[in-house]
């Protein structure tokens, strides 16, 4: 009753800023965040000096945040009082709202803490304080360290339960999940056992595939039971294939896991009792309510959602890994990961400790050491939080591979002596590499047979597309950590490999980007990657697509990543909508209806790849395009303060979503009429954007914007506004 109270009062204002807070002012923030932790109750914070970051919560139009003040204490009491007995900023003029840095004396390990803040709009009046957040500190580290959460368990039950004439019983629970049974057995004695059968696929109305194929998952597993009625956690038996000594294990309260989606029971004509039978589901905690997509097209809603539970149910190591055959973090799986897991949760601590991880466990293929620098920037433009920059600044910059560079700036693993103080700046480990049969090479695709027929030479296009967006990110972290000089040095090297690739790599009687330097191929990943990465000037833009546009998806589940941002980069939105939607084999659409995987699938289909797993993410890149390229939400500046909202519908009708940022949700309507373009919007407090809407008329650049007429800025196939503020609105082009 007194904790209850206490926040009542903490909630409305206490003493003299309660009666300064004005009901024309803000109201009191939400979604607070410590180390980037919603929910730090959860776990300890690793670090004496936390960012801390909120939602501003102002629902008028153009809402910005021009003060804050944030108070620490030991406490709930001590925060009632009116002060922080650890820490009070005071009012500091800023519009700050995200990886705001704690300003005391360093936390204390093992202290129980709480905070809370109270912010001011532009007229200077003052809202009421949040409800407090309770965070603990752990014994805390003298280094960077990226706090995880525990993983969650959830209990769901059968949507289907069959039994059949051999007396056997078949629970289907909807949906592939990593985990493992529960289940209340009655037995008359002491050692009978039941026998269960997990697997991803069923061959009949009541039994388990046996013999699915390829890696997708069977298990058959006997359980002992006690006399009497009991409740068990199915244990599940190591497998070796993915326990090695690179696999990500299980943490040891949780136990060993597997996915599947159905369970057969050998009740053996029912002389055992089982009831209660649940299926474990373990992954990282995930908001189903933070993101949101529907459209006009149920096979688009479709690929959304068996790609947005594809984020979720893969996230069950802790570490984002490439599925369940290996366990092993890759750094191309982490990357369409990670930007997809923004995309769907306001969640940022899982894509940065296994970011991390990757940095001192890299892989093999020399564009994946690149994508290091990727998530990195990445990261930084979710949160605005440079801590984890700070701390590998080197390590990145090693990543970026100059080391590799010819005269002309681009890189080749051939050519170049890749010497031992090479491979240790970027922390491959000997011993380790030489035990998984690991070099550093190129890869282009994954299996070889998505290649496109690409000729693989020593000097790679795309190798040196992935090397030009490294060395432009890693500018950016070098400006965002206050290094002018270095920023300038990587900026002058990426612009020496854009004019070496748009040169010595480019057909100019075709048009198109050939496969690497003495090659006359070109194929969809040679011209793709420098698309997507913003290589192409916009006069070649023309026949890089209609060779795109030709081949269709002539790539794997993970280029088709890299594929779909090309098509959106350009401005190929139909392609791009055909490709989303297709049926065909090679499409999201045939994993869910025709092959009957919930999970994406590591391969278009087992004829691509034989041992193809049914649950990895980096099949999942529509998770993350549709919200950031068909909707059209990205941030302008680091931690969402500015961003673009360009829908790019194609021939799709309608279509609304949430996208989840660091500060808040961003809301989209659209309506795409063939004479008008109707966009509704609602940006949180604190935020500011760019709307660039699809043209309608060849010469018009009139907008409605929430009922007046302004003028829009032509560019290309757009009509840009600049400057919409927070709030809910309306824009129109005819």
């Amino acid at each position: 009753m007194r904790r209850a109270l206490v926040i009542a009062i903490l909630w409305l204002g206490a003493g003299a800023e309660r009666a300064a807070a004005q009901s024309a002012g803000p109201d009191a923030p939400s979604g607070l965040m410590v180390a980037l932790l919603a929910h730090p109750e959860r776990t300890t914070v690793e670090t004496a000096r936390p960012t801390f970051g909120w939602i501003v919560e102002d629902p008028r139009r153009g809402a910005v945040q021009s003060a804050y003040r944030i108070r620490v204490a030991r406490s709930l009491t001590a925060l009632a009082a009116g002060g922080g007995d650890v820490w009070d900023s005071q009012r500091v003029r800023s519009a700050a709202s995200v990886a705001v840095p704690y300003g005391g004396q360093p936390l204390a390990p093992n202290t129980t803490y709480y905070w809370t803040v109270r912010t001011w709009d532009a007229a200077g009046h003052g809202g009421p304080y949040a409800i407090p957040q309770r965070f603990r500190t752990s014994a805390l580290s003298a280094n960077h360290v990226t706090t995880r959460y525990p993983l969650a368990q959830e209990l769901v039950p059968a949507r289907r339960d069959a039994r059949g004439e051999d007396g056997h019983r078949l629970l289907d629970f909807g949906q592939d999940a990593f985990g493992t049974l529960q289940l209340t057995v009655t037995a008359a004695v002491d050692g009978d056992s039941l026998v269960v059968h997990l697997g991803e696929r069923a061959d009949s109305p009541t039994h388990v595939d046996r013999q699915p194929g390829g890696t997708v998952r069977y298990r058959r597993v006997v359980l002992p039971l006690r006399a009497g009625t009991s409740t068990y956690r199915l244990p599940i038996p190591r497998d070796a294939r993915n326990t090695g000594p690179a696999a990500i294990r299980m943490p040891p309260e949780i136990g060993e896991v597997m996915p599947f989606r159905f369970a057969e029971l050998e009740d053996r004509g029912g002389t055992l009792g089982v009831e209660g039978v649940r299926q474990i589901r373990v992954t990282y905690p995930f908001d189903e309510d933070a993101s949101y997509f529907a459209s006009s097209d149920s096979v688009l809603n479709a690929v959304w959602a068996l790609s947005k539970y594809s984020i979720r149910a893969t996230s069950f190591a802790g570490v984002y890994v490439d599925g369940d055959r290996e366990r092993i973090p890759y750094e191309a799986d982490a990357y369409i990961d990670q930007l997809g897991h923004y995309a769907t949760d306001r969640e940022y601590t899982l894509a940065r400790f296994s970011h991390e991880y990757l940095i001192t466990h890299p892989t093999w293929p020399t564009e994946w050491i690149l994508q290091s620098v990727l998530m990195a920037w990445a990261d930084y433009e979710a949160t605005g939080d440079t801590a984890s920059l700070s701390a590998h600044y080197d390590d990145l910059k090693a990543k970026t591979l100059r080391t590799l560079a010819h005269g002309d700036g681009l890189i080749s693993t051939e050519g170049v002596p890749v010497t031992p103080e090479v491979l240790r700046s970027i922390h491959q480990d000997e011993a380790r590499w030489r035990a998984l049969n690991w070099q550093l090479r190129d890869i282009v695709d994954w299996p070889q047979s998505e290649r496109d027929g690409h000729e693989m030479r020593p000097v790679n296009t795309v190798v040196n597309a992935l090397h030009y967006a490294a060395l432009s990110r890693m500018a950016g972290i070098a400006d965002a950590l206050h290094h002018p000089d270095d920023a300038a040095d990587l900026r002058m090297a990426a612009e020496r490999v854009k004019r070496a690739i748009n040169t010595t790599l480019f057909d100019a009687s075709r048009g198109v980007y050939l496969d690497g330097e003495g090659s006359t191929h070109s194929s969809s990943h040679a011209n793709l990657f420098p698309l997507a990465f913003g290589l192409v000037p916009p006069a070649r833009e023309r026949t890089v697509t209609a060779l795109l546009d030709h081949r269709g998806m002539a790539v794997s589940v993970y280029a088709a990543q890299f594929l779909l941002e090309a098509l959106y980069r350009a401005g190929d939105a139909d392609q791009a909508l055909r490709l989303l939607t297709s049926t065909d084999r090679r499409g999201w659409a045939h994993m869910l209806y025709d092959v009957g995987s919930t999970i994406t699938l590591e391969a278009w289909d087992p004829s691509y790849k034989p041992n193809l797993d049914w649950n990895h993410a980096w099949g999942a890149a529509p998770a993350n395009i549709i919200p950031r390229w068909l909707i059209g939400v990205r941030p302008l500046s680091p931690g969402y303060g500015r961003v673009i909202v360009q829908p790019q519908p194609g021939s799709l009708a309608r279509a609304e979503a949430r996208v989840p940022t660091i500060r808040g949700p961003v809301d989209v309507r659209f309506e795409n009429g063939a004479d008008v373009f109707r966009l509704e919007v609602r940006l949180p407090a604190n935020m500011s954007a760019r709307v660039a809407l699809p043209r309608r008329a060849k010469h018009g650049s009139i907008v409605q914007v929430d009922g007046r007429s302004m003028r829009g800025q032509a560019d290309g196939q757009f009509i840009v506004v600049d400057g919409i503020g927070a709030g809910r609105h309306v824009l129109e082009v005819r």
